[in-house]
């Protein structure tokens, strides 16, 4: 599938990009012509926030905030979709008592977890035992295999990350930790989702794909923009295939990244990354005004 690129001026005014594809075409002017009635869903890593070698230092970019909040009282929703716990997001986005978001949704942990800024609570069901065990586990695990040079261990409550972008060669790292690591999930019940120099291992049953079509048929929704960086949004892209093929149009976007080529060959548009994400955010509160 093809994909536009849109200018990497930070400081662009232009219209609104035009998408590659005729799917992606279809999708815009549906959001365009029934905003009340779309639903504008993000991942967060990557997308709203730029990737940082520290998760923990992830914040969202300085002007996402603004720009949902200008568009999120014009559509009939906006839901950050994103595999860290939703309380997480929460506060590395900044997005709590924000003026114009008070209907944000974040889905954290892939679904598993959802936080509503209408009550500003999180709702969630019991942890799955074999991340507790996986846990107790993982950090022989990884000495044993001789892999802890360069790796380590990020703890998200529901799930266990391990992290190659601080190793020599981050990439080869990654692939040889991709079969042990299954090996490992396996035996506990969990999966393993690959990332961006991450290898997660979680419950499985939940996806970006299962939470956004459940969100969008909740709501009733009539078009859909999804926007990812990486290859846990692959679900939510088929997602928004699924929802196009009954008949609801969707917009697939990619934040773009020379880490994962998959989404921006599914992509209807490509964009610079979370600045590109913003830009669109705000060109598309700019074009319902």
């Amino acid at each position: 599938m093809g994909s536009h690129t849109e200018s990497t001026d930070p400081h662009a005014t232009d219209p609104l990009p035009t998408p590659a594809t005729p799917a992606g075409r279809d999708g815009l002017d549906a959001i365009l012509a029934r905003p009340a009635r779309a639903v504008i869903a993000l991942d967060f890593d990557g997308t709203l926030a730029p990737i940082v070698a520290d998760p923990e230092q992830a914040r969202a970019h300085p002007d996402a905030v603004p720009a949902l909040a200008a568009l999120a009282p014009k559509v009939a929703a906006v839901a950050v979709v994103t595999g860290r716990p939703a309380g997480v997001a929460v506060r590395h986005g900044g997005f709590a008592g924000v003026p114009g978001l008070e209907h944000l949704v974040v889905l954290g942990h892939y679904g598993a977890e959802r936080w509503d800024a209408v009550t500003g609570t999180v709702n969630a069901p019991a942890a799955h035992p074999g991340v507790a065990a996986a846990r107790a586990e993982l950090p022989g695990f990884l000495d044993r295999i001789d892999a802890w040079q360069g790796t380590w261990i990020e703890e998200k409550g529901r799930a266990l990350a391990v992290h190659t972008r601080r190793a020599l060669d981050p990439q080869a790292a990654f692939e040889a930790l991709r079969a042990p690591l299954t090996e490992l999930a396996t035996r506990h019940g969990l999966i393993v989702e690959p990332g961006r120099m991450v290898l997660e291992l979680r419950p499985p049953g939940m996806d970006k794909g299962v939470a956004l079509l459940e969100y969008a048929r909740e709501i009733s929704a009539e078009s859909v923009l999804y926007a990812g960086d990486d290859l846990g949004d692959l679900p939510a892209f088929a997602a928004v295939d699924k929802l196009r093929s009954d008949g609801t149009p969707g917009l697939l976007v990619c934040s773009g990244s020379d880490e994962v080529t998959e989404l921006r060959e599914r992509a209807d548009l490509v964009v610079d990354g979370p600045a590109g994400v913003v830009r669109l955010l705000k060109g598309l509160a700019a074009q319902l005004d």
